[in-house]
């Protein structure tokens, strides 16, 4: 082994000592799978494999170049005219992935050289890790507000009224990690109140939550800046879009990096995802269904003396603390054939470390009942003692 490698094996010796070390999961059949966030099953719907090879045999299988040199737009941005419609914004614009939305959208937006100085960021505390690396990556100290504790997060913005930098506050929606849900009418009244530009995460709300679906942010139309939303979840491909005006679109066409250093989506996963997009309000009753669902089994996990925090959707955490104790509950679902994902720091903090239970609609009652039937004889199990390879465990960053 080469000598200047040494840094990073000890940097994994040190994550494995602490049971935090992550390895792709092997190759294995699962008679449930609970880690997925394929929420609404269209992964497998029929009507986006066909678009896809539609796609395929009419453009390719890849846009060959990033958009600014293309000339072949129009699918794509019939797909943005779409989803700009459906949020009741002026504009839309697709990237790659969700992390590359996020930290490449607010490092352009929040760069001290376009504003003159460093902005103020007051951030929820377990926001998403793209949006703390954008601030990171711009050396911006966030003022970060207790989670969903909006009389801290006012305290903090009155404390820095006085100064005349910009602002912008930046949330989730619904939030991967504990399944619960921000306050948008207080954060859209706390960003007018004191001048601040509203930056909100819809990842896991996109296709399960708004009057049609299209996330949180679809029943306040002009009231947030810029919406972020993914096509990888509850809709069931790749990608990520945004909602913004037209000025902030210009802007970033002309200096997000991601977006212009970026060969443009696949035609295959835009001709799917406008198909998905076309199908969510239909989808409805179906996600309504999935969070009666999910009410139901965080009433029944809190019945077996299970912290499921504040979860109030179809995402359900089994907080154990100990990263050492969530591998070994892990290890034992996985023994029963039950696959969930076991979340540790740094994608939840220290000593919160969990099981994260995501629920979708293709789980029927067998499904759950076996999960719960599961879950009631690991907790009488517990304390579990670790394995030796408790630090292999699988862990997602979602």
């Amino acid at each position: 082994m080469r000598h200047t490698y040494l840094p990073y094996t000890q940097f994994c010796a040190k994550l494995r000592k602490n049971h935090l070390l992550r390895h792709l999961p092997h190759a294995k059949t699962y008679l449930h799978d609970f880690s997925s966030n394929d929420y609404l099953g269209l992964s497998q719907h029929p009507l986006l494999i066909q678009a896809a090879i539609d796609a395929a045999d009419k453009y390719g299988v890849g846009s060959k170049s990033s958009r600014l040199i293309s000339t072949s737009q129009s699918q794509i941005q019939a797909l943005e005219s779409l989803i700009a419609s459906s949020k009741h914004s002026q504009s839309a614009l697709i990237f790659i992935s969700g992390y590359q939305a996020n930290i490449s959208v607010l490092t352009a937006l929040m760069d001290p050289m376009v504003h003159g100085a460093p902005p103020l960021v007051f951030s929820d505390r377990l926001n998403h890790a793209s949006m703390h690396a954008a601030c990171k990556s711009l050396n911006i100290k966030q003022h970060r507000f207790h989670h969903l504790d909006y009389d801290h997060l006012k305290y903090l913005l009155h404390k820095t009224k006085s100064l005349s930098q910009p602002r912008f506050i930046l949330s989730e929606s619904v939030f991967g990690m504990d399944g619960d849900v921000a306050d948008l009418e207080m954060l859209i009244k706390l960003a007018k109140d004191y001048r601040t530009i509203l930056y909100i995460d819809e990842a896991h709300a996109t296709g399960l939550f708004g009057k049609r679906g299209f996330g949180l942010t679809e029943d306040y139309k002009n009231d947030i800046d810029i919406s972020m939303g993914t096509f990888s979840k509850a809709l069931g491909g790749s990608g990520a879009y945004i909602t913004c005006s037209s000025i902030i679109k210009r802007f970033l066409v002309n200096k997000c990096q991601g977006f212009v250093f970026s060969t443009g989506p696949s035609p295959m996963q835009v001709a799917a995802m406008h198909q998905a997009w076309d199908l969510i309000p239909s989808l409805q009753p179906q996600a309504k269904m999935l969070l009666e669902k999910a009410k139901n089994v965080r009433e029944k996990l809190r019945l077996l003396n299970m912290d499921t925090g504040s979860s109030s959707t179809h995402i359900i955490p089994i907080i154990l603390k100990e990263p050492a104790k969530t591998l070994a509950a892990q290890r034992f679902l996985a023994n029963k054939g039950i696959r969930v994902s076991a979340i540790r720091s740094p994608s939840v903090p220290p000593h919160q470390s969990r099981l994260r239970i995501a629920l979708n609609v293709n789980h029927h009652d067998e499904a759950i009942n076996y999960l719960l039937s599961a879950l009631e004889e690991l907790m009488e199990l517990l304390p579990l003692t670790p394995s030796p390879l408790a630090g292999e465990g699988g862990d997602e960053g979602c």
